[in-house]
């Protein structure tokens, strides 16, 4: 009778051990790569300076012309007149200026 407790115990641990170890592997095929995206998005963004060529989430091109610290200052097109103040996290993708 007493082995019988024991082995319905051991039938418990080994089942939390499973869900311990299902959780652990769900976190590390989902959770990870949306933390190191989100990590690549802030030091994009950190790294930003003026004259930087910017793609926005709404997909315009334009030139970062000010910077604050929660928005941008972003230019559209070629006529100089198109300038719109956006969040930084309007953002999508990053190109520097090359240096000439």
């Amino acid at each position: 009778m007493y082995a019988l407790a024991a082995q319905s115990g051991s039938n418990w641990m080994l089942l939390i051990l499973v869900y311990v170890l299902i959780f652990g592997g769900f976190w590390f095929v989902f959770m990870r790569p949306q933390k190191k995206e989100q990590k690549r998005l802030q030091a994009m963004i950190a790294d930003m300076a003026v004259g930087d060529t910017v793609l926005t989430t709404s997909g315009f091109y334009g030139v970062i012309i000010d910077i604050t610290d929660d928005d941008v200052i972003v230019e559209f097109g070629s006529n100089k007149n198109c300038r719109i103040p956006m969040q930084k996290a309007a953002i999508a993708q990053v190109e520097k200026a090359s240096a000439e």
